[in-house]
């Protein structure tokens, strides 16, 4: 029998979200958004929950996980999603307060996110922990992030698929400040 490997990172100074991954500058946060069904677990859901925190737990892609496990740091800020709602949109912020750490549903038979391939010993999968920061204003909908060309190459718009994704300093101000002004 092979002895499974840990997950490789891909070398993220010549990838396309290289940025995300660069060495930082003392004191520097990063952006993110995650997404959520409001059905599943809504932004209300993290607001009502022990310390307004959760784990965000469950992520079975590889460009998501990484972000998790190799980008994402305390104090980071985050976006968070409303997917599959009318309309989708962000609707409020949130703060990493731990960094990634082995995603226990991977290892747990009972759990439709069980992964027979990811062993504690080198696990595949990573979650982080969130805390609710504020509700939006005005929740802020896909179409005005598709209609707003300061926004044209944002992840979200460009890799939709992804529940994890980097945000660009100047488009998480764009936001907070579309935001504001509804």
């Amino acid at each position: 029998m092979t002895e499974k490997k840990a997950p490789k990172s891909l070398p993220y100074a010549k990838g396309k979200w290289a940025e995300s991954f660069a060495p930082r500058k003392k004191g520097e946060k990063r952006y993110w958004l995650i997404k959520s069904e409001p059905d599943v677990f809504s932004f209300d859901d993290l607001m009502s929950a022990e310390d307004k925190t959760t784990c965000w737990d469950s992520v079975r892609n590889s460009s998501a996980r990484n972000f998790m496990r190799d980008g994402m740091k305390n104090g980071d800020k985050v976006f968070f999603y409303h997917s599959m709602s009318n309309p989708p949109a962000i609707v409020g912020v949130c703060e990493v307060v731990r960094e990634g750490y082995p995603d226990a549903t991977a290892f747990d038979r009972k759990s439709e996110y069980f992964d027979a391939d990811s062993v504690a010993e080198t696990p595949t999968w990573f979650m982080v922990d969130v805390k609710a920061v504020s509700k939006l204003k005005h929740p802020v909908a896909l179409s005005d992030l598709k209609a707003n060309d300061d926004l044209r190459d944002m992840a979200l718009l460009r890799v939709s698929r992804l529940s994890v994704v980097p945000v660009k300093s100047e488009e998480w101000e764009t936001i907070i400040g579309m935001s504001k002004s509804s």
